[in-house]
């Protein structure tokens, strides 16, 4: 990889475009000639007001946001929002919420604290291995909203159509699916994600919130800065913003406008799923956990048939690649030999087979088109392809210990892998 980088397979902070990376680079030391680097100037500055209206602007060009909506630039990630949303919006103490997976349970959970949730339909019955029916929820005339998350990070289900919200205001989080496609605003009432796992730095939320949503009638205890109406007034500057964050996501902002915008970064992100989708569906050791109708492209679930197992390729996934390699001598690696090593064997001179294509994946220069994360959560592995360039390092390493295991039976070796010392993820 250029420049020695690491393979970052993390679902956030992630991996940014290289080309973003050489430009806030170049400009480190001294922006457009005010002297000094963005982290030093003040947020009151006429360089920075441009910085963070040129962000807002490309912004919504990308997401054709109308201009009855308000872009916030807030501090924190959307953790905090998950109390924001309802001591902002509950105006008669009510709300519904789907339950889709890890994040909106969180977010139902905290929104508990502010008023009555209603939980109108819920997958976790199945492991929340899908989106559930909600064309006709159950709604109260007098809920405030309706909430959804719409792409789960860690149980890797998308919501492919909206829910019927009857005439309430739909709020989503986004923040795993944040820029990844096409997105029509004026379906939501306020969208909001956290920047760190598609466009920038962590440390700071997007939301974009419809005005008329706005309250001044809040809890006089409500801290000041968790009042939406406190940022809209102020233009995200009441009091000094995220401003490294603001520059560095306006800079992928103006990427992804130059590359084509939303649309193209969709196509790319429905190829990178598919290859890693048939490599699951074609799989002797790995299945995917999501019914297929609502796998996400940004987020990719996978176990094997057995908790053991899941136990042994999450240990070998941390082996240190500088090792002797005594540790790759365990029962994940037998099991390998058994299972998919021979097949790979056998199929390294056609590379033909599904196997064999996700270990050429793993080594691909092609970024552009090929690349994508992976994270780690408790029993289960999780792929995460986003419009960022990015491949998994630990998986990497163990894919180069079986491959370099395969030598005696196929004459190859892959020097990659034979000299690779890369640097572990954060």
């Amino acid at each position: 990889m250029k420049y020695n980088r690491t393979f970052n397979f993390s679902a956030g902070p992630a991996m940014m475009p290289e080309p973003v990376l050489e430009e806030i680079r170049d400009e480190m030391m001294n922006y457009r000639g005010s002297g000094m680097c963005v982290m030093e100037m003040s947020h009151r500055s006429p360089v920075f007001q441009q910085i963070i209206d040129e962000a807002e602007q490309d912004l919504r060009d990308l997401m054709g946001i109308p201009d009855n909506y308000k872009v916030l630039f807030i501090q924190g990630g959307a953790t905090l929002q998950f109390a924001a949303v309802p001591w902002n919006l509950m105006k008669n103490g009510k709300a519904v919420y789907v339950e889709t997976g890890a994040w909106s349970k969180k977010a139902i959970a905290e929104a508990k604290k502010y008023g009555e949730v209603i939980v109108a339909a819920s997958s976790k019955d199945k492991n929340y291995s899908y989106i559930p029916d909600c064309s006709d929820l159950d709604i109260p005339e007098d809920a405030d909203y309706v909430y959804i998350c719409e792409n789960e990070t860690i149980h890797g289900v998308t919501w492919q159509q909206l829910p019927n919200t009857k005439g309430h205001v739909l709020v989503s989080d986004q923040s795993s699916m944040f820029l990844s496609q096409p997105c029509n605003v004026s379906d939501y009432g306020m969208i909001y994600a956290g920047v760190q796992k598609n466009v920038g730095p962590a440390g700071m939320v997007i939301a974009i919130i419809r005005e008329d949503l706005i309250r001044e009638d809040l809890d006089p205890k409500m801290p000041i800065y968790m009042r939406y109406d406190t940022h809209a007034k102020n233009d995200s500057m009441y009091n000094t913003p995220n401003c490294w964050a603001i520059y560095c996501c306006g800079k992928v902002f103006k990427y992804l406008k130059s590359i084509g915008g939303l649309e193209v970064m969709h196509q790319r992100n429905i190829e990178k799923a598919k290859v890693i989708y048939d490599f699951l569906d074609s799989s002797k050791m790995f299945h995917g956990t999501v019914e297929p109708e609502f796998r996400s492209l940004m987020n990719i679930p996978f176990v094997t048939d057995s908790a053991e197992l899941d136990a042994e390729v999450l240990a070998a996934l941390r082996v240190d690649i500088e090792g002797t390699g005594d540790e790759f001598k365990g029962a994940v690696a037998q099991r390998c030999a058994a299972m998919d090593v021979a097949n790979l064997a056998a199929a390294a001179a056609t590379n033909h087979s599904p196997a064999n294509r996700m270990i050429e994946y793993f080594f691909t220069v092609n970024h552009d088109k090929l690349s994508f994360s992976l994270s780690l959560y408790p029993s289960k592995l999780l792929i995460n392809p986003s419009h960022k360039f990015m491949v998994p390092v630990n998986l990497y390493l163990y894919v180069c210990r079986l491959r370099n295991a395969m030598t005696a039976q196929t004459g190859m070796r892959d020097s990659r892998c034979a000299h690779a010392k890369p640097r572990l993820c954060r």
